[in-house]
């Protein structure tokens, strides 16, 4: 028999839930997401569960996200119930967790992304060791940040949260707290002490006595540029501004937008900038509605996967292949 992929224990004062998929990073399928919806249903009101403890098993990854590879294979087939299926039931989980009015905190140590990101970004508190690594990689397989990031994203400090967005940049686990994505930076040798200390105590205030100190954030260097760029209104008014700059940083951001699927960028910059001005159920509700367009009506979503983690050959095929031949109207369209 085979071993379940979310382990679900009552621990101590804690509820506890274990990611394990470790062969695929720990990504969500949907009998996982029924599982997180079930645990939240019995725990909310379980006066004998304090917190809830999330961790990713295998030691590479906490957890990389959806299973886009079988979003894709149903929206080939022409599927429609899975997909929506899928991100009804996955973004039903994002707000259950940020209702959860007791402490979710997720443990980060190694890879964390798109889904797995909102896993841990609505409840707190949210710890990162050395090892972890963030990332909303979204426009790389065309689709946008979801799962209720378009509520989160804006928030972060100037435009870092549009920086990260567009471009699927990739933090560190210190990085993360300066980017307000993490709350604590606790060194990965003391993750076993500190999974203890709140199974024993229930009280999410002992994360802070394993807290280290910060180092100085990789992207402070270019912390202004960011702000000057990312805060464009349009994708090629965030890539002027970037060419102005005249760094090698800033062609570097250059050159991964170009490889980006334009009506993806197009789409998630959008997104951020009406998430900037909406609560966290009318964002996932304008997700829901992306994902149907975007998913089954645009032929970039289906080519980015392929692209990315099906054929592997890093040579996608945009619809269409520049950002000068995007049309606003159509990409107002797939809002619609």
């Amino acid at each position: 028999m085979s071993e379940a992929k979310l382990i679900l224990n009552r621990e101590g004062h804690a509820g506890t839930i274990l990611m394990n998929r470790p062969k695929a990073l720990n990504a969500l399928d949907i009998g996982m997401i029924r599982d997180f919806a079930a645990a939240i249903a019995q725990w909310k009101d379980d006066a004998g569960v304090k917190l809830v403890l999330l961790e990713g098993a295998g030691g590479r990854a906490f957890c990389a996200g959806g299973d886009v590879r079988a979003v894709r294979e149903a929206a080939v087939a022409g599927d429609r119930a899975p997909v929506a299926a899928f991100f009804t039931e996955e973004y039903a989980v994002n707000e259950g967790i940020a209702l959860f009015a007791k402490p979710w905190i997720s443990l980060i140590d190694g890879v964390c992304m798109g889904g797995g990101i909102g896993l841990a970004i609505h409840n707190g508190p949210r710890v990162v060791s050395e090892h972890a690594l963030l990332a909303m990689p979204e426009t790389a397989i065309a689709l946008f940040p979801d799962v209720g990031t378009s509520h989160i994203l804006p928030k972060l400090p100037g435009a870092i949260g549009t920086w990260l967005a567009l471009t699927g940049a990739r933090l560190s686990g210190a990085d993360c707290v300066h980017a307000g994505l993490a709350t604590h930076y606790v060194l990965r040798e003391h993750f076993p002490a500190l999974r203890a200390a709140l199974v024993e105590s229930g009280d999410a205030a002992v994360v802070a006595r394993f807290a280290a100190p910060l180092p100085e954030a990789g992207f402070a260097p270019h912390r202004a540029a960011i702000d000057r760029c990312f805060a464009q209104d349009t994708v090629l008014g965030i890539i002027a501004a970037l060419e102005a700059e005249g760094t090698e940083w800033a062609a570097a951001q250059v050159k991964i937008l170009r490889r980006m699927s334009p009506t993806s960028l197009s789409v998630s910059l959008e997104l951020l900038r009406r998430g900037a001005g909406m609560n966290l159920r009318q964002c996932l509700d304008e997700e829901l509605k992306l994902t149907r367009s975007v998913v089954h009506d645009h032929p970039d979503f289906r080519e980015g996967v392929r692209s990315v983690l099906v054929d592997k050959d890093g040579a996608p095929n945009w619809t269409p292949a520049t950002l000068e031949q995007v049309d606003r109207a159509a990409i107002l369209a797939l809002f619609n």
